[in-house]
């Protein structure tokens, strides 16, 4: 299994989790956290160069992807969320808007098991109906063609 691997995405995606959490909770910069990750075990395997593209632009872009999403959230203002579903679906975010190599499915999936795992009870089921009615903006021809019968 190479770092580049699925098996090294999902990894880097479950440190990618842990990261924007710390980053919420203590505000460090993103080279300051990615030194950490790198330091510890949690890279170990991980796609070193998806997580850190992925925590530097989520870092300095977090603006425009939580405008993204807080049209989508029924029931709360963004900064309400927990901040681990902050951070799981801003990831989320930045896979449907800036890998277009990964299908949308893939991206709401790999997420949806993130929640289960870090996440509330209940809280993947929310994560997975935001990030869906988020593709169907940001990702419309391909969800367009996925629903179609035949």
């Amino acid at each position: 299994m190479g770092k580049n691997s699925v098996w090294g995405r999902r990894r880097a995606r479950r440190a990618l989790v842990q990261a924007l959490y710390k980053w919420h909770m203590t505000g460090s910069a993103s080279v300051t956290i990615q030194k950490e990750f790198e330091d510890g075990e949690s890279l170990k395997e991980a796609d070193t160069r998806f997580f850190a593209e992925a925590l530097h632009r989520i870092i300095t872009t977090h603006d425009v992807m939580d405008a993204e999403i807080a049209p989508l959230l029924a029931d709360r203002a963004f900064k309400d969320l927990d901040p681990i579903e902050m951070a799981i679906l801003r990831l989320g975010a930045d896979e449907l808007m800036h890998r277009p190599e990964v299908p949308y499915r893939v991206v709401i999936d790999e997420y949806v098991e993130l929640a289960k795992t870090f996440g509330a009870e209940e809280s993947h089921k929310y994560i997975n109906g935001v990030l869906d009615k988020l593709a169907r903006s940001a990702r419309s021809v391909e969800v367009n063609a996925h629903r179609r019968p035949g």
